[in-house]
């Protein structure tokens, strides 16, 4: 689902939370007596709304209509309460790297050779992502045609619950103080809102490391109006027609449980009443297509009834590149994910973790290797497409044997607003379960490119500014710290090595995900 159609559903649902909260006894998270397991389901139920995917926009979206209508809300994950490796700021990283059938992370690759994941969990992206919080810049408000008061009133509700503002350590508050010194400005304190300059953003983690996530928000639900099913996962939504030359309506879905057996949800009869697809950029289309919406020759090719020809759906993808320098330190840093943000004015968006001496997780003896790790694909050292399952364990394998002194710093990270450059998403089997192909096309507009350089030029400034001094080595020159990060899994660089490789080069080489794809099935467009 695209940026904005993300937007459109969260704003509606948001301006219910203004309206319905209140109306009845809601419950704390985790202890939901609305929340079950999708084996303890009828094979047969109604309802007024069906939505598909409880992520960031289907939790809110589902408590907002549970106070004047009876919803379902399925969700192909489980439950992210009592999981450490989600809860904890400091596992951060252990559910990408879990590759099993029951991990909250599924990971995929796209066709450009990008290691990527999708959530797999009540709570979607934000059980999985680095937790930083901040609201939409008020040209996007305006471009979609919201009512701004309405809006920000709205903000409150959602930060009310799941935002906070963290504290900073010496990491990024050397960032913030470089960012201004080379003129990303003005400062704009600690703020929610989309400010062009350097500011102190929200996280969704609190002062003891708890990630606090979209699944909280069903607090707000009203327990009587809602049923939210775990390890429910949709097969397809069915449709009818109501005369020879009239659009599809839908009707009802067919999903599975966790044991394999077949359920079916249907819409009561109201002129109201609908399935809501929040699945997310690439579980929204697939369900489409293989629900018989789509590009016409796609469906036929996976003999695919036929419900309507959408040549849109599957198209406009993008994914926001990331690209990122390692700075090995020669103090220790704190453990911190996003908290500081330069929002430049050529496009580009820079940001910084510290804390990459890898500890090991509170429930493993093995190291997590941050949210740079090549345990979770992000494997900047070799170009995309020879990021191989090979590669990746040599990775991990050279990371395990290093001093953890090494291993000591952090990473300042660019990514570009938009972006421009788009792809598509395709079907490879007729399984829900299985990923869909996608193409991102990283770099293909010159612009993202562009932005991309501009935007490690500017990380190579904060670096050698007097602000960051104390994180870096003397003897390590700016040209060198990008030969490492490009061509070392960690800190090979000898001392005074100073050969260069183009910043479009770089870009192209060493790009990864900072897992904000999204298209596939805009609004207002499919």
């Amino acid at each position: 689902m695209s940026t904005l159609g993300w937007w459109r559903l969260v704003y509606a649902a948001f301006a219910g939370f203004l309206l319905f909260h209140g109306f009845s006894a809601s419950e704390n998270a985790p202890n939901y007596s609305f929340m079950h397991n999708a084996t303890s389901a009828p094979f047969l139920s109604y309802y007024d709304y069906i939505v598909v995917g409880g992520g960031t926009a289907g939790c809110p979206l589902a408590a907002t209509l549970s106070h004047r209508a009876n919803v379902l809300l399925l969700e192909r994950g489980g439950s992210p309460y009592g999981d450490p490796n989600i809860t904890k700021l400091v596992n951060f990283g252990a559910s990408l790297s879990d590759l099993s059938p029951w991990s909250p992370s599924q990971r995929f690759i796209s066709t450009d050779g990008v290691i990527n994941s999708r959530a797999r969990v009540l709570g979607g992206g934000s059980c999985v992502n680095a937790g930083f919080y901040t609201r939409a810049s008020p040209e996007y408000i305006r471009q979609a045609g919201w009512d701004g008061r309405l809006v920000n009133q709205s903000y409150e509700w959602v930060e009310k619950l799941v935002a906070f503002e963290p504290h900073l350590g010496h990491w990024q508050s050397a960032v913030r103080n470089g960012l201004l010194e080379v003129g990303v400005v003005p400062f704009n304190g600690f703020t929610f809102d989309h400010i062009n300059g350097t500011k102190v953003g929200g996280t969704i983690f609190d002062e003891q490391g708890n990630r606090h996530t979209a699944a909280d928000l069903l607090e707000y639900a009203n327990p009587r109006g809602l049923t939210v099913l775990l390890y429910a996962t949709v097969q397809k939504i069915l449709f009818r027609f109501r005369g020879r030359r009239s659009r599809p309506k839908a009707y009802g879905v067919i999903f599975r449980d966790g044991s394999g057996i077949e359920h079916r949800a249907y819409l009561k009869y109201g002129f109201k009443n609908e399935i809501i697809i929040s699945a997310g950029a690439l579980g929204s289309p697939q369900l489409l297509m293989l629900s018989g919406v789509g590009p016409v020759a796609h469906l036929r090719a996976h003999n695919i009834p036929v419900v309507l020809d959408q040549p849109l759906v599957g198209q406009g993808m993008s994914d926001n590149p990331m690209n990122a320098v390692f700075v090995p330190s020669p103090i220790p840093v704190e453990v911190s994910l996003i908290e500081v943000v330069g929002i430049t004015h050529f496009g580009s968006y820079i940001e910084a973790a510290s804390g990459e001496t890898f500890s090991a997780s509170v429930t493993t003896t093995s190291r997590n290797y941050g949210m740079f790790s090549p345990k979770i694909g992000q494997l900047s050292t070799v170009p995309p497409k020879q990021r191989t399952p090979e590669a990746i364990a040599r990775a991990v394998e050279y990371l395990d044997n290093l001093d953890q002194a090494a291993l000591q710093g952090g990473f300042i990270l660019e990514k570009i607003m938009g972006p421009i450059s788009t792809g598509h998403l395709e079907l490879q089997t007729r399984n829900p379960d299985d990923n869909p192909s996608v193409t991102f096309n990283y770099f293909q507009n010159p612009l993202d490119l562009q932005r991309c350089v501009q935007g490690i030029q500017t990380i190579g400034k904060i670096i050698e500014s007097k602000s960051f001094s104390k994180f870096r080595y003397d003897y390590m020159s700016w040209p060198g710290l990008v030969n490492m990060t490009e061509h070392s899994p960690i800190n090979l660089l000898p001392r005074h090595y100073n050969s260069s490789i183009p910043l479009e080069t770089f870009c192209r080489d060493t790009v990864m995900t900072i897992w904000h794809y999204h298209g596939g099935c805009q609004v207002c467009r499919v």
